[in-house]
């Protein structure tokens, strides 16, 4: 198996630690007036999210972890798991509503198709577009000088809420940021 060590670490690196693979979101190369360089890393567990800071010395080695990337294609929720088919075998698989995250199941919509991380054959998350075009099923109604550059909420079929322009009515089609969970622009 592959490994990696200190010279190799810049962000988007992959690295297995403990048994749980990591990607590298922050790093910094430390070269102190005495003694040996290092680098001080931030991590994120790609099964659980959770980020931790981590100093790597010049000797330290980690494998590269096992991850493959599948297309996948959002079904539907059936109360208990979310179910995905892999588009090309239409085989299925469940994953709960913790390993989507409600960041990410906030703007799921059935017939979505969704990129799913598998780390050893075990699915570990899912990521969806970073914008997506979403249909707007409730916002208040206009008013005769709500022009002035304004919000106000509108739902969206997924069950989101972003913060649109005054001029957005129910029912048309809205490109959000999923990641900054924001209204972006009017879908053409």
């Amino acid at each position: 198996m592959a490994t990696i060590g200190m010279g190799d670490i810049k962000k988007g690196t992959r690295l297995e630690l403990d048994g749980n693979p990591y990607k590298v979101i922050e790093f910094q190369h430390v070269k102190p007036g005495k003694g040996a360089a290092f680098v001080r890393v931030k991590i994120k567990n790609l099964q659980t999210g959770k980020v931790i800071e981590k100093t790597i010395h010049a000797g330290d080695k980690f494998e590269v972890p096992e991850l493959q990337q599948k297309t996948m294609q959002y079904l539907y929720d059936d109360g208990e798991f979310l179910q995905f088919m892999d588009t090309e075998t239409f085989e299925q698989i469940g994953l709960t509503h913790d390993q989507v995250g409600k960041d990410t199941f906030d703007y799921m919509i059935d017939g979505m198709e969704a990129e799913i991380l598998f780390h050893n054959g075990k699915a570990i998350s899912v990521e969806i577009p970073q914008t997506v075009v979403l249909k707007i099923v409730e916002t208040p109604p206009n008013f005769k000088g709500d022009s002035q550059g304004g919000k106000k909420p509108a739902k969206l079929e997924s069950g989101a809420v972003v913060q649109v322009p005054f001029h957005i009515l129910e029912g048309e089609m809205i490109k959000v940021d999923t990641v900054e969970g924001k209204y972006l622009e009017k879908a053409k």
